[in-house]
């Protein structure tokens, strides 16, 4: 690990790769691409996503963001990636775990969004194959969650079609846009997964 200003650590040098999308760690050099996309982006996120704070897209605030984000993966806490076009190189979105548990539990949190440009193209299945297998594969972790709004059917439909098993109804469980909103919980063990 090197380290990222104020001794703060940074994510290895890793790439996770198939031949629709390519996935790595984010790093200084992405935040006039990444606040771009998300600008962009804004109103095809923001009804799925925590409210966003009004300095959300500076520089400062992504650099938080990175050291905290390499704080996590130095701390085994979450590993966090931005998704490239494999095409292109374009960024399209970005992917993580976060909240891993381990001991008894060895579990983590599936989290996933996408430029609005680049939604139902299959770019996110993508991504989310690549980092389940790296959850299992690499992290040797047991479980991963995910969770929905009941009325996002794209993310709903995708979780299914890659395996995901619908497991139950979390009342209030995000404050999403400014309300605390209820979510469908799904989960895929390392004993039920393709790969």
């Amino acid at each position: 690990m090197r380290l990222l200003g104020s001794g703060h650590p940074t994510p290895p040098a890793i790439r996770l790769d198939d031949a629709l999308v390519s996935l790595r760690p984010p790093v200084p050099q992405d935040w006039h691409e990444w606040a771009a996309l998300r600008q962009a982006s804004r109103a095809f996120l923001t009804p799925w996503e925590p409210a966003w704070p009004a300095d959300t897209l500076t520089r400062d605030s992504f650099l938080r963001r990175l050291r905290r984000q390499a704080i996590e993966w130095h701390n085994d806490q979450g590993y966090a990636f931005l998704t490239f076009d494999a095409a292109t190189g374009r960024m399209i979105g970005g992917i993580g775990l976060v909240n891993v548990r381990r001991g008894v539990a060895q579990m983590a949190t599936l989290g996933y969004w996408v430029g609005a440009a680049y939604a139902r193209r299959g770019y996110t299945g993508a991504a989310v194959r690549l980092v389940v297998g790296f959850a299992f594969r690499r992290l040797n972790l047991h479980r991963v969650e995910a969770s929905c709004l009941p009325t996002n059917e794209a993310s709903r439909a995708l979780l299914l079609k890659l395996g995901f098993a619908h497991e139950g109804y979390a009342r209030g469980y995000l404050k999403i846009n400014g309300a605390w909103r209820d979510h469908l919980i799904f989960g895929l063990v390392r004993d039920d997964w393709a790969g």
